[in-house]
């Protein structure tokens, strides 16, 4: 297992319980890779430099994910397919 790091762009306007939702679905999905989530930070709404999908402004949410090598390809596919994840990007804690 090797540690990895996830920010989730959602919607500037996403409410509480929207960010709940989505947590509770990605934490799920990462359960079913045989993954771990680790303490998610909420870095707020900001301002975006670009539109995504109509949207100016986003809610930023960093998560600490320990994951085998193998499933982040298939986690990378996964949260692309999420229609309330504005933009994701996965990177090597380690």
């Amino acid at each position: 297992m090797k540690n990895y790091e996830l920010t989730l762009i959602l919607e500037g306007k996403a409410t509480s319980a929207k960010k709940k939702a989505v947590l509770e679905s990605l934490e799920k999905i990462v359960k079913m890779f045989r993954g771990k989530m680790d303490k998610v930070e909420d870095w707020g709404v900001k301002e975006m430099f670009h539109e995504i999908k109509k949207n100016k402004e986003g809610a930023y949410l960093h998560i600490p994910l320990e994951l085998p090598s193998e499933s982040v390809k298939q986690l990378d596919l996964k949260l692309k397919t999420e229609e309330s994840i504005l933009r994701h990007l996965i990177v090597s804690a380690s």
